[in-house]
């Protein structure tokens, strides 16, 4: 298919649903700057990280649920082409949110394709996943011939959900209008993982672990390999395939080429999800595990992780609660081998990634650098948790009540210390020490980050020299 580059797009009204997400906004944007008459992000939130230069680029937030069908009605009435990117519980807690995945992936959906079809919107292109094929056997260079994963054997309520909604999706294409001649034309594009500057679902995760030293295993053998997909690359693929849905091209009149297909979409280089994090996280001084877990002995920690959860399910959305170190898909998804070959997105869409893999991770790996610049930095979590446990057991051991286990600390403490002068001096010098190592990084801070002066403080009251060395660390860059 071969067509400029704005064909279908200058003068025409676009609907993103999960407009201020990551990939919505980034495709909100680019649809502005191919001369797009109107842009509107729909989402559930207000803001995001992209809402301000939405709005400085003229696009039109729209708050809303994608559960409620008015408004998506609200939303999509006068637009010329959808494109659904709204979806919930593709990582962490949210997984095991069943009723609410349900109801935002397969009711919201079903909510899109209704409205399209009464407001008389003609295209409409679904962001679904390689999960509606994958469930956690090996796939090498599969194309969009595989089969469905069955339903009942999907081990997360997310790829189970995807895989209803696309088929809903592809089913629905060539639907006449309620109440005007024309039909429905849909397409979905099942992207790999993605990166970027600014991906906010995967990398941070992965990150943060990786700084408090939780990154201890590589899942799966090093030959292992999957498909990534760069912000840039899905964003082209996005706006091809609605071109790919237009029914007015020269002699394919009324016959749109993408019109009830599915397409993957990846950088076109599979490669070792550890490998391809390396140069990140090296970049951010942060260590690579070096030893290697079976896909079955991560599945078992995944297992435990997913019923603890499951326990915890009413305080899953408490700030609290920190995300569970891997969940059985997770496993799934960096320990099996499974990626596709974009031979069709090419013949059919023109798809060719502008971005390669070296390119993409480099513009990442500075976004990443800045943002640590931009935020503290700390020791690992056992730096955390010998100096909160160590302190909390010298002041009790030296203040405390004689009862139960402060009994029994304290009886520790003066088997090194002698007596209680001792321990209480001992406890009154290691107090003044952080308080004056807390003082001194908030006067440091003040030159050398001052936007996080006041955490250096509070981090260094807490952990001492533990948090001071990364702030002179940083002072003497």
């Amino acid at each position: 298919m071969h067509l400029s580059e704005n064909e279908g797009i200058e003068r025409k009204t676009f609907v993103v649903t999960g407009g201020l997400g990551f990939v919505g906004s980034a495709l909100c944007l680019e649809l502005v700057r191919r001369g797009a008459y109107q842009v509107r992000a729909f989402d559930l939130r207000t803001t995001s990280p992209w809402s301000t230069d939405l709005l400085n680029k003229g696009v039109h937030l729209i708050p809303g649920d994608i559960s409620r069908k008015q408004d998506v009605q609200k939303a999509l009435r006068g637009a010329d082409c959808v494109f659904h990117l709204a979806s919930y519980g593709m990582s962490g807690k949210e997984m095991l949110q069943y009723g609410r995945i349900d109801e935002v992936n397969v009711n919201g959906t079903c909510h899109v394709l209704d409205s399209c079809v009464e407001l008389g919107i003609k295209r409409l292109v679904y962001v679904s996943t390689c999960n509606v094929i994958f469930g956690g056997k090996e796939i090498v260079n599969g194309n969009e011939s595989l089969p469905y994963f069955p339903l009942n054997d999907h081990v997360d309520p997310y790829s189970r959900s995807k895989c209803v909604a696309e088929q809903l999706v592809l089913k629905s294409n060539g639907r006449p209008f309620k109440k005007k001649n024309g039909h429905l034309y849909t397409c979905t594009i099942r992207p790999a993982a993605i990166y970027g500057p600014g991906e906010e679902r995967h990398l941070p995760r992965i990150v943060n672990l990786a700084k408090l030293g939780l990154l201890p295993f590589k899942i799966g053998e090093s030959r292992v390999k999957i498909d990534w997909v760069y912000v840039d690359n899905l964003v082209l693929a996005l706006i091809s395939a609605s071109m790919g849905l237009l029914d007015d091209i020269p002699q394919r009149e009324g016959r749109p080429i993408a019109a009830g297909q599915p397409y993957f979409i990846s950088d076109g280089s599979p490669v070792n999800s550890f490998e391809f994090l390396r140069p990140l996280l090296q970049s951010l001084e942060y260590d690579m595990p070096k030893t290697s877990l079976a896909v079955p002995h991560a599945l078992l920690i995944g297992k435990m992780f997913w019923f603890m959860y499951t326990i915890l399910y009413p305080w899953l959305n408490r700030w609290w609660l920190p995300q569970p170190l891997i969940l059985p898909a997770e496993v799934y998804q960096v320990g099996v081998t499974h990626y596709f070959s974009i031979v069709k997105a090419k013949a059919e869409l023109g798809y060719v990634p502008l971005v390669s893999p070296r390119e993409g991770m480099a513009t990442t790996i500075s976004y990443w650098q800045e943002r640590k610049r931009r935020s503290l930095d700390g020791p690992m979590i056992y730096g955390w948790l010998f100096c909160i446990i160590g302190m909390t057991a010298l002041y009790l051991a030296a203040h405390g009540p004689d009862f139960g286990p402060v009994s029994l600390i304290r009886g520790v403490y003066l088997f090194f210390f002698r007596s209680m002068w001792v321990l209480r001096m001992v406890s009154i010098i290691a107090t003044a020490l952080h308080i004056g190592e807390a003082i001194y990084a908030w006067h440091l801070a003040k030159k050398v980050d001052p936007s996080n002066s006041r955490g250096w403080f509070w981090q260094t009251l807490a952990l001492g020299f533990f948090s001071l060395r990364f702030l002179l660390k940083r002072a003497k860059k």
